[in-house]
């Protein structure tokens, strides 16, 4: 491979990082040999060199994006910066926000029970209170 086409292509996992999708490039290597980020379809290898115009399938918990490769980065930069490197399908984007108003609607609707975890101070008195009353 000469100098003009090891330019043209990137690792994986490293692009992964670079353009901010993982905080470490061990969880981009690890996010991609478990199978969560897919290149045009098929699984990949961490070390899988990609190129312009790809497109990336990347699974990060409950969100799934899908990206196309626009640019390639090898060295971590801004988050600003990052975002110039791909583009996000507008149906990707609109996946996202509709799962995320759901998760938050799902967490507002839940947030009166308790369903596990150490009392906080309000249960420990409650809690007091029925075992004091209790043994009158």
């Amino acid at each position: 491979m000469n100098p003009e086409e090891q330019s043209q292509t990137v690792r994986l996992d490293k692009w992964l990082w670079s353009v901010r999708f993982f905080k470490t490039r061990s969880l981009a290597t690890d996010a991609v040999s478990s199978g969560k980020v897919l290149v045009d379809g098929s699984r990949a290898k961490p070390a899988r060199q990609i190129c312009i115009g790809q497109h990336l399938s990347i699974r990060k918990g409950p969100f799934e994006f899908s990206v196309q490769v626009d640019r390639l980065i090898e060295k971590r930069v801004g988050a600003k910066d990052a975002q110039t490197a791909y583009s996000e399908s507008e149906e990707s984007i609109q996946k996202r926000v509709e799962l995320q108003e759901k998760l938050k609607d799902d967490r507002i609707l839940s947030q009166g029970e308790r369903l596990a975890g150490r009392p906080n101070k309000r249960d420990r008195r409650l809690i007091h209170k029925f075992k004091t009353r209790d043994g009158d």
